[in-house]
């Protein structure tokens, strides 16, 4: 009995502890700076979309290719894709510009499709704009050469 009692008087101290330590309020130091945090954010400003003629250099090895052109005004829904005006198969040369890769047209089991597979069919899941904007925490991180 006075372990049992020792016992649940040891787990309700530790809980005591716990407790408090989990709601005691600390300052919290975020990318929103001091401001709070369960507070709406502050609209972001509208930043200057950089355009590269040639692209982007990659920083890693099979890194998306980042996206050296405005695409704001493209659409991609089910039925069309504004991306393969320029970059499809059949335009590419045309246009000038890279074909989609052809990681692009393979299915999940490795077979070879004639059109884009689905699962890369929405472009801007990976591959995006650049803008103009300082970064929000420093970085050293020094890519290919």
């Amino acid at each position: 009995m006075k372990k049992i009692i020792h016992i649940t008087l040891v787990s309700f101290g530790l809980l005591l502890i716990t407790g408090t330590t989990v709601t005691a309020k600390e300052d919290i130091a975020s990318l929103r700076g001091t401001a709070d945090l369960s507070g709406a954010s502050l609209k972001p400003v509208k930043q200057k979309v950089i355009s590269q003629e040639g692209g982007f250099e990659r920083s890693y090895k099979l890194q998306p290719p980042m996206v050296p052109h405005k695409v704001d005004k493209y659409k991609i829904t089910l039925k069309n894709n504004g991306c393969m005006k320029c970059h499809s198969k059949k335009n590419h040369k045309k246009e000038k510009s890279p074909m989609v890769g052809e990681s692009h047209f393979l299915s999940r089991d490795g077979k070879k499709l004639q059109k884009v597979s689905a699962r890369r069919y929405f472009c801007n899941q990976c591959h995006t704009v650049q803008i103009d904007a300082t970064p929000l925490v420093k970085n050293e991180f020094d890519g290919l050469k």
